[in-house]
């Protein structure tokens, strides 16, 4: 990460999605600072991963604004922050190949390359298998080699769109332990899922998301042991929303 450089806080107002006529997102007003884990929780189409990507910059908002903090004007905010998607799509070469693509992208040398992909690889425990085909990897495996891919660009925010969605639970605690990798070297972990125990593990602050709005926004505590909404209280109980 580059201290140089500052991107959050990073602020949405009133951000609505319109697809069709149907509106999927309505008046999301954030404002998410550097520290805590955030976690974007809410059943199963309630705008997480909409959400997700719009602060991405994949989807721009049919109304409202998305802002970042730039500390020097003009510095392009998506070299600072990368997203990890439920199912990454991996080239057809090797586990090494695959993060020395992304890091080539970004112009660095040879010899930064080389040693970045090492320290990456390390970190999620794939540098034994740094010459297999990707392809061939295990899903946990895979995911994890999405992870170092984000993680050898260094970003100050990561995104991560349901990231053990697909995972059985020696693979999703693998990857739950890389993620507070990434957040003791200071990255701003922001994070959507479905799961309350994957929540209660990894939240810090808790955004419940039903029906496209977003219904609370709190410390992951209070969420969890007093939730101020119904729709919330019903999600935490392990009760069916529609």
């Amino acid at each position: 990460m580059d201290a140089s450089v500052r991107i959050l806080p990073l602020v949405l107002e009133d951000v609505c999605f319109e697809v069709g006529g149907d509106l999927l997102l309505r008046n999301i007003s954030i404002r998410l600072d550097t520290g805590p884990r955030t976690v974007i929780l809410g059943p199963n189409g309630a705008g997480k991963s909409l959400t997700l990507r719009i602060c991405h910059g994949l989807l721009a908002p049919t109304r409202g604004s998305v802002h970042w903090y730039r500390r020097i004007p003009g510095e392009p905010v998506f070299q600072h922050q990368a997203m990890v998607f439920q199912r990454s799509v991996l080239l057809r070469r090797s586990v090494a190949a695959n993060v020395e693509y992304a890091l080539r992208l970004r112009g660095l040398s040879k010899t930064v390359r080389k040693s970045t992909v090492v320290d990456a690889l390390n970190v999620v425990g794939l540098l034994p298998l740094r010459d297999r085909p990707a392809r061939v990897l295990s899903m946990g495996e895979q995911q994890r080699l999405a992870l170092a891919r984000a993680w050898a660009l260094r970003p100050q925010v990561l995104f991560l769109d349901e990231p053990t969605a697909n995972l059985d639970p020696s693979a999703t605690r693998a990857v739950e332990e890389i993620i507070d990798v990434f957040h003791r070297a200071g990255t701003k972990i922001v994070m959507t899922t479905h799961d309350l125990g994957q929540a209660r593990r990894i939240a810090d602050e808790v955004l419940f998301f039903h029906r496209g709005r977003l219904v609370e926004f709190s410390p992951s505590d209070e969420f969890f042991s007093q939730p101020r909404t119904p729709e919330a209280a019903a999600f935490v109980k392990g009760e069916l929303l529609w």
